[in-house]
Formats: C-alpha cells, sequence, structure tokens
C-alpha cells in the first residue's frame, strides 16, 4: 500500500468511525489526509470505494486479532475467550462508538448497496469463524450457538457506548461463558 493510500485509509477510517459515514466528505478527507485530489481519485474512484475500502481495512484487523488468537491458542474454547476480552477491550477502549459494521449498515441500509455487502460479508465471516470454533468446542449444535454468541456481541457493541461500559462487558463475557459451558 503506498503512503499516500494509507494516510487516506487511515485518515478516513478515523473521520468515518468517529463521526459517521455520510458526515464525513470527500474534501475533508483530503485535506487531513495532506493529499491532492487527483491522488484520492488515483486510489479510490469515489468515496463509495472508499467506505468499501475503510470497512476492509476494519474486517481485516479483526481477522488478524482472531487469527492471531488462534495461532496462539491450540484449545478453542480458549480462542473464543481470547475473541470475546478482546471485543470487551474494544467496548472499554476511548473514542469508543459501537461497531463500525452495525453504525455502516444503520446509514447504509440498502442490501444491494455495496457498503451494506461488505457489512453483510464480514458479519458472515465472523458467524461462521465462531460456529467453526463451537464446533471444535464440542458443542453439538454450533448454529444457534453461534448465532447466540453473535448477538450477545451486538448487543454489548451497541450498549457500550451509550454508558458505563464495564456492566456492559462484565454481562457479555458473562453470556459467553454461559455459550462455552451449556453443551447440547
Amino acid at each position: 500500500m503506498s503512503e499516500a493510500r494509507s494516510r487516506l485509509l487511515t485518515t478516513a477510517s478515523r473521520l468515518f468511525y468517529s463521526e459517521g459515514l455520510h458526515s464525513v466528505g470527500v474534501d475533508r478527507i483530503i485535506s487531513e489526509a495532506s493529499v491532492t485530489r487527483a491522488t484520492f481519485y488515483r486510489h479510490f474512484p469515489g468515496k463509495e470505494d472508499l467506505l468499501v475500502a475503510y470497512l476492509d481495512f476494519a474486517d481485516q484487523a479483526i481477522r488478524t486479532q482472531v487469527e492471531t488468537a488462534r495461532n496462539a491458542m491450540r484449545d478453542a474454547t480458549e480462542v473464543l475467550r481470547a475473541v470475546a476480552r478482546s471485543i470487551a477491550d474494544g467496548i472499554r477502549s476511548n473514542g469508543f462508538r459501537g461497531c463500525a459494521f452495525l453504525n455502516a449498515a444503520a446509514e447504509y441500509p440498502d442490501p444491494e448497496h455495496p457498503v451494506h455487502q461488505a457489512v453483510l460479508a464480514h458479519r458472515q465471516w465472523f458467524l461462521d469463524t465462531v460456529t467453526d470454533l463451537l464446533a471444535q468446542t464440542g458443542e453439538g449444535s454450533p448454529g444457534p450457538a453461534a448465532r447466540h454468541f453473535v448477538m450477545l456481541r451486538d448487543g454489548a457493541m451497541a450498549a457500550g457506548c451509550l454508558t458505563d461500559p464495564a456492566p456492559i462487558c462484565e454481562t457479555f463475557l458473562q453470556g459467553v461463558e454461559g455459550i462455552l459451558r451449556y453443551r447440547s
């Protein structure tokens, strides 16, 4: 990735996450990334392309976290706990504004829109990953348990930016433990 593309993506990611996708314009991103308009359009044909790249960037960061946990731990139960702790740590972090993907879906509700499609692709990957990990734990019915995990995550991510994140994270982690303890 070129330095200019990296600056554009880093700047856009910060602004989109903190202020919203519709509210941040290309001119502001160009200005704050210190690139020319021509440089922007060389890397991104339009704002929609940058929005999808932003979500792909966020997706890759989460995939890397999960892969790091998988490489560090062989036990799927511990990997799931590490993923849950990572989610809780994110919720407790400064500047947390909820899930970038849920926020994007709220701003782009049309399921055919490329931004919404990027959200759906990430969510399907995450659900598939959790399903696979739960199957490795011996969970007799990993599909419903994985959907439960994702719903707990979604709720924690939504509530974590509205109030004190400590009890939200505690409840989320207890819910994940409940999923891990229950075997059908």
